[in-house]
């Protein structure tokens, strides 16, 4: 007897043995789980047959592996047709139990619950919907951005103190040190990329999710803003002035009035917080305003030239504004809602009261 006849009938007598387990544990699998395990234990990449079919590869001279390998193919082509068999047998049997299962359908029918949305959903839906009806669109952006568009773009160049502001999520690089991409801590960056994108006269709002190394009981790391930008010849801060007291008189009533305070953000100047009267108290002074009748709810304030020198606009020609606030607060003030944890708990409770409020 040949070599390779040898080799040939040693590994026949190795499969057919490997091949009658095979079928046994085939027999034997009441699932389709079980099925597939089997397949992936003798016919799959590391399975028994093909690890034999290696073996026997290695041992068997150069001219005459191809007699070894055409019939380690052959088992395995045998396997795979049992493997799909006993597939359409179970899928055959689990359709005879359903068809076979009694029903009564006397039974009342279950109960299923409506779904609603999220309350920052909703807010968020009714703040795109007063600006659009002031002319902006929505604007969206990438979540993971880069250094110039999340900062620099922004006039906070690297090394400014501004950023120690924003508490920033950076992307390692592969050698493990802080790369060129960040988690958005803000949703300017949008504002960027659209002027970047189109001329004035521009007028966007860019709501969305923003990240920022944040984690106690009155922040979180992962929280929802919503900006706008307004950018054409000759707007004022008095154009500011009367699209935000315009917003917020839409979202709280007509009885509400703003506070712009001075502040500093490095991407506008002048900037202010605004302030708008108490939600509780109407402006009268309570103990959650602090006497004061006022509430902080964001930012805003005319774009520093800086910002349009970075996307190639004439500071000379064109003047804007930008505004933002977070949509957990807007929430919590449109909705009565005291404690911001009660945005992320997921209770049925909060939620089930805003079933009446479903988009369709």
């Amino acid at each position: 007897m040949t070599g390779n006849a040898a080799s040939s009938d040693q590994l026949k007598s190795k499969l057919d043995a490997l091949v009658a387990e095979f079928r046994t544990r085939m027999s034997g699998a009441a699932d389709e789980q079980g099925v597939r395990k089997a397949y992936a234990d003798f016919g799959g990449p590391q399975g028994a047959i093909r690890v034999a079919q290696k073996e026997s590869l290695k041992a068997t001279p150069g001219p005459e592996k191809r007699a070894i390998g055409e019939l380690g193919n052959a088992f395995l082509k045998d396997v795979d047709a049992l493997f799909e068999e006993r597939l359409r047998g179970i899928s055959a049997e689990a359709a005879e139990r359903d068809l076979s299962r009694r029903i009564d359908v006397t039974l009342p029918g279950r109960q299923h619950r409506r779904g609603h949305l999220h309350p920052v959903t909703l807010v968020r839906r009714e703040l795109e919907e007063i600006f659009a009806q002031l002319g902006f669109v929505v604007a969206e952006g990438p979540e993971v951005e880069t250094d110039f568009h999340n900062f620099e773009a922004l006039a906070m160049p690297k090394h400014h103190p501004a950023r120690d502001m924003q508490d920033t999520f950076y992307i390692a690089g592969d050698d493990g040190t802080a790369g060129d991409l960040v988690l958005r801590t803000h949703t300017s960056p949008v504002q960027i990329r659209t002027m970047l994108a189109g001329t004035p006269p521009l007028r966007i709002i860019a709501p969305g999710a923003v990240f920022r190394k944040d984690d106690d009981p009155t922040h979180s790391p992962m929280f929802h803003q919503i900006e706008g930008l307004c950018v054409d010849e000759g707007l004022s801060f008095g154009d500011l002035k009367g699209v935000l007291l315009h917003f917020v008189r839409r979202l709280l009533g007509d009885d509400m009035g703003i506070r712009l305070r001075p502040s500093f953000f490095p991407f506008t100047e002048p900037s202010a917080e605004l302030d708008i009267s108490c939600v509780f108290c109407r402006g009268k002074g309570c103990r959650t305003c602090k006497q004061t009748g006022y509430i902080e709810i964001g930012g805003a304030g005319m774009v520093d030239p800086e910002v349009f020198r970075a996307v190639g606009y004439d500071s000379e020609k064109y003047t804007g504004f930008a505004f933002g606030f977070g949509l957990e607060r807007m929430a919590m003030l449109r909705f009565g809602i005291d404690d911001i944890k009660e945005l992320y708990l997921a209770d049925q409770r909060l939620a089930s009261q805003f079933e009446a409020k479903v988009w369709t």
